[in-house]
């Protein structure tokens, strides 16, 4: 029988129906709340999300192994989409980027990485880099030739009018 402490998984139903399929129908509580109240209500569901999403959902993103492992095959490579963890920020705020350089360590481990967003370069160290999962086809990623000569990847992620 699950722990009634723990949280359940968050469903489809969540975000259409705001609870899970199972839970019994509640009261009209649209009819005896004020705009105020429900705006309120909604905010703080909102933020109750990015909460959990942030906690569960990015950890999950981060394997954390111990560093003394040789064998370990760091997660973040070359070209790896990621998003950049900010303490002082909320996660829909988190810069999106795509790692242009690693720094190997002496032992070979990579803790250290550059990052190019749409505002420009940064540096972060790989305990703030969550690299997203990426579908195979996406991961085979071969370089165009364009008429210029230059060359750029093929099927690169374009947000906010820039390709990362």
């Amino acid at each position: 029988m699950p722990d009634p402490d723990d949280y359940l998984p968050l469903t489809p139903a969540h975000f259409l129906l705001g609870r899970p399929l199972s839970a019994p129908a509640s009261e009209d509580v649209v009819a005896t709340s004020t705009p105020a109240c429900r705006y309120r209500r909604l905010e703080q569901l909102r933020q109750h999300f990015w909460e959990r999403w942030s906690k569960e959902y990015i950890s999950e993103l981060q394997r954390r192994t111990k560093w003394a492992n040789k064998s370990h095959n760091m997660d973040i490579k070359m070209g790896s989409l990621v998003v950049i963890k900010e303490n002082n920020l909320p996660p829909f705020k988190w810069k999106m980027g795509r790692v242009i350089n690693l720094f190997p360590g002496k032992d070979g481990v990579s803790r250290v990485a550059d990052i190019r967003t749409a505002t420009g370069t940064i540096r972060r160290a790989s305990s703030k880099i969550c690299p997203l999962p990426v579908s195979t086809m996406e991961a085979s990623v071969t370089p165009l030739q364009l008429e210029d000569g230059s060359s750029k990847a093929a099927g690169m992620l374009a947000t906010n009018n820039a390709i990362y």
